[in-house]
């Protein structure tokens, strides 16, 4: 009787947490007409525009005397910018902050259940910070649970921006973790172990067979005797796995961090590399000459900077952060196509705009900055969103202030559209 009472307020619990970020039920074919101050359209900033959006696509954008308003639902946004909803290229929606909980025992001790609860959390707080999409790249021990939050956002039952979902990602044998337990021990890894021909196919065909919408492969990691990062897979095993992906219409990511490692995943199709903190000028050209994109999760390196003991603002940078700051210049020197990712859940879900932030801070444009989360966003991810023109779909935010003036207006969030469906105003 305990616990079907403790069931029946779970459920309502969780009932009125949808209500707070799901609106009212939305016509089919209802229109809205918004009126903010300016429309960044995944481009450029226009002063005095409107967007109608009819059903769940944006059905005209420009200046506002040239909108028709007729039939439709007027939103005034005084003072406020309208974008396109942001896009987050590199999260993990089942883990949570590593000041928390560390990433070995979160994998090695918290159970599935556990694990999806605290995700329908942290896709609502991606949501209402104005990130109407995520490419969860891997769930660290947690199967295919991102398939089926996707599935839950699509269904209505949980709000929670659109999921690209990686599964399980995978990791060459011996190179991953959880890691302290007895030599004799065989644990469950946070990835996918394969290796070789038979072993690699199989498991990239398995993970799209469960749903993956990309294949995430770590082409390297902190393996073996020496200090730092090593790479694992060898080249012809990473365009065995790039090929077999792509029969499928899947592609591929690879974590990659060493200049040996982005070399590979280059030269095997890889589309977009992750970190790639030790990229040298000629990798970046490489990866320009090669259309690849870079995640590169500043905001992840800031944050475990600090939960070792950084003290931002008030002592000099660690080297590591230096290091970063300046492969990400070297990056941004070589013309390289950066897709803006954090790595969120390395700190909190819902501050995704600290990856933008930083990018800013890093010596990146702020126009350019917003592109990477919107318009370059949806080119690099093959969707039809990041751009506030006909068509499109009615994925949409509005903050308060201009942020190409002020990057930090990302953070004051006003109104969510996705879908054409208003989650927050």
């Amino acid at each position: 009787m305990v616990q079907r009472l403790l069931a029946v307020l779970l459920l309502a619990v969780l009932i009125g947490v949808e209500a707070q970020a799901q609106g009212p039920p939305r016509e089919a074919g209802a229109t809205t007409l918004l009126k903010p101050a300016r429309v960044f359209d995944g481009e450029a900033m226009h002063e005095g525009w409107a967007v109608r959006v009819r059903g769940e696509r944006i059905e005209a954008a420009g200046p506002a005397a040239g909108v028709d308003s007729a039939g439709a639902k007027v939103v005034e946004l005084p003072g406020a910018t309208l974008l396109p909803g942001l896009v987050e290229g590199h999260s993990h929606i089942l883990l949570h902050p590593y000041n928390e909980t560390t990433w070995n025992d979160q994998v090695a001790h918290e159970g599935l259940a556990l694990r999806a609860a605290r995700a329908v959390n942290h896709l609502r707080a991606t949501l209402l910070a104005g990130f109407t999409t995520v490419r969860d790249l891997g769930t660290e021990g947690a199967a295919y649970a991102d398939v089926e939050l996707k599935q839950a956002v699509n269904q209505g039952i949980v709000p929670g921006p659109r999921v690209l979902a990686a599964t399980r990602a995978i990791v060459a044998t011996g190179s991953y973790g959880p890691k302290g337990f007895a030599p004799e021990f065989r644990v469950p890894q946070g990835a996918e172990e394969a290796d070789g021909v038979d072993a690699l196919t199989r498991a990239v065909r398995d993970q799209i067979g469960h749903g993956a919408d990309w294949i995430k492969l770590y082409g390297d990691y902190r393996w073996g005797p020496l200090p730092g990062a090593h790479p694992t897979f060898s080249l012809e095993e990473m365009k065995l796995a790039v090929e077999t992906a792509r029969s499928a219409g899947v592609p591929v990511s690879v974590h990659t961090s060493t200049p040996e490692g982005m070399r590979r995943a280059i030269l095997a199709g890889a589309e977009t590399i992750e970190h790639g903190d030790g990229g040298t000028p000629e990798i970046f050209k490489l990866m320009v000459e090669h259309h690849v994109a870079l995640c590169p999760t500043l905001a992840a390196g800031d944050a475990t900077a600090q939960y070792a003991g950084w003290r931002k603002g008030e002592q000099p940078e660690p080297p590591g952060i230096t290091r970063k700051r300046a492969s990400f210049k070297a990056a941004l020197d070589a013309g390289v196509t950066i897709l803006s990712g954090s790595d969120v859940g390395v700190f909190a879900h819902g501050e995704n705009a600290r990856e933008i932030e930083l990018m800013v801070a890093y010596g990146m444009p702020a126009e350019n900055a917003l592109k990477a989360a919107t318009s370059v966003a949806g080119q690099v991810l093959h969707m039809n969103l990041g751009a506030v023109k006909p068509g499109m779909f009615a994925d949409l935010i509005a903050v308060e202030g201009d942020p190409l003036r002020d990057i930090s207006a990302l953070r004051r969030v006003k109104f969510v559209m996705k879908a054409g469906t208003v989650y927050k105003q």
